[in-house]
Order: structure tokens, then sequence, then C-alpha cells
């Protein structure tokens, strides 16, 4: 006899677990609170920085267990509630360094969150103003909007790619870095976790957006949540050996009932595996 099933979530926050105009989770509260009761963890992912991620961390529950912060470029320890810079300056500086260093004509087709007020960043985003202040407290990405063509875009990828800057297309945003995604910290944690364990998790991961995709694919199960404000992740198929489920569902809702789907299939299992 096994023993029971231990889930690590990893959930994308903008679009997932919050709703793409309201950034609520209300209607996800049901699952939230089985998956703490039942002692799953569940570990954040998200473009945010550990400044936004820590107070949503702590009201849904889970503020014991990790987050992944600014797309993966950086991980929130359990019950920090904030990061702070070395000496030497933030992975952020020298994204803003490399920006500065750029041609000016592609330099002016791209604006970050550096390059924006606290209102200009709560117009764009939608937050309010504390929360947008919050967002630009960046220390290891630069989030922004291409606006030139795309034959520029690949030469602007191109020269930031030789500093061994990143791009990664989110819903809203490209977000630049020097490394580290979703689906890499996935496969740390769960390694992390199975180590302290002594056993493997079953891995869940639920997103939206063309960032995710490397956190579904790693995942044992993928769970997409429709999101009508963007193309999402159209076309994604299900990797080898692995389980795809596409929610019904939008946002909270959509996360909440797949959730619960999950643990109500799990529960029934294990009760049959008792008889």
């Amino acid at each position: 006899m096994t023993g029971p099933t231990r889930l690590l979530v990893f959930s994308d926050l903008d679009g997932t677990l919050l709703d793409h105009d309201t950034y609520g989770f209300e209607n996800a509260r049901p699952a939230l609170r089985l998956l703490k009761e039942r002692g799953h963890r569940l570990v954040l992912a998200s473009s945010k920085t550990a400044a936004e991620m820590a107070p949503i961390r702590e009201a849904a529950g889970f503020e014991h267990c990790e987050a992944i912060i600014e797309n993966g470029a950086g991980i929130l320890p359990p019950l920090k509630m904030e990061l702070f810079a070395s000496s030497g300056g933030t992975e952020h500086d020298r994204l803003c360094r490399a920006l500065a260093a750029l041609p000016a004509g592609l330099r002016a087709c791209f604006t970050g969150f550096s390059d924006w007020s606290v209102e200009e960043v709560a117009r764009r985003t939608g937050l309010s103003q504390d929360a947008a202040a919050l967002a630009k407290k960046r220390m290891f990405s630069e989030p922004g909007i291409w606006r030139g063509s795309e034959s520029d875009f690949e030469d602007f990828r191109a020269i930031l790619g030789k500093n061994s800057i990143f791009v990664q297309q989110g819903g809203r945003f490209s977000t630049l870095s020097f490394g580290g995604t979703k689906g890499a910290r996935l496969a740390d944690l769960a390694e992390h976790y199975r180590r302290v364990d002594g056993a493997s998790s079953l891995t869940v991961a639920l997103g939206d957006a063309p960032n995710d995709r490397d956190m579904l694919a790693r995942a044992d199960i993928a769970i997409v949540i429709p999101n009508p404000a963007h193309a999402g992740l159209a076309g994604f198929t299900r990797p080898e050996g692995k389980q795809l489920r596409w929610a019904q569902k939008t946002g909270a809702a959509g996360w909440n009932e797949e959730v619960l789907r999950l643990l109500d299939k799990i529960e029934k299992r294990e009760d049959r595996s008792h008889v």
C-alpha cells in the first residue's frame, strides 16, 4: 500500500488564480482552503516582485511555501516578506544598463517599468497606485511593451542575447531577465521537496499565457486556464507521459473548479485503496 498522494501545485497569478480584470481570487477560496487542509503545497509563480507576491501568498494562506517571482528569475523563500539588494546592485540594475546601451532606435521601441512613473504602471496594469509602487520594486527583471516591427524585435532580442539577457512573452508584457524560468524553478523545487520528504510529490501546474508553457510542460499534470484577453496557450499539446486539462471557466473560478476536481479524484482513489 502506498502513502497518501502529496501535491506540489505551481500556479501562475494574473489570469489564472487572479482574475484578469479584478486581480481577485475570492472564487478560488474553497479550493485554496481544501488544498491547505489536506497538507498540499502551493507555490505561486508570477512576473510579480517579492514585494507584490508576499501579501498575495499570505492572503492565500501559503506563506510557508516558496514563491517564484519575476517570471522565474528569483525565488521568495518561505515566510520572507521582501528581498534586499547586495552592495553590488541588482540584476535589474544590470538590465537597465544593457537597455541604455542599445542603439537609440531599438531602445525607443521598448518601454518598461523603469521608464514609467507609478501612475503609468497603474494605468497600464490596472493596479492601484500602491500596488503599482510595489510592482516597480524589481530586482531580477524588467517587463515592458515593444512598439516596433517584428524584424527590429528580432534584432532587439539578438543584441540582448549577446549579453545573456532573455525575453519572455507574457499575457501583458515582454519581460527581460538573465534567465531562470517558471519551469526551471518547478524542477528545482520538486527535487528539493523530494529530498526533504523522502518521496516525490505529484506536480501540478496551472497557467494561461505563453510564459507558463515551460512550467506546464514540466508538471505531471498541466491545467490550462482560458483567458479571453489574449491568445493564451492555443495549440499547447500534452507532453508525452503527462496529463493535460483545459479548464472550462476563466480565472479564479476555473482554478477553483479544476483544483477541487483534482482533489476529489485523489480522495476517491485513496478511499478505494484502503478498502
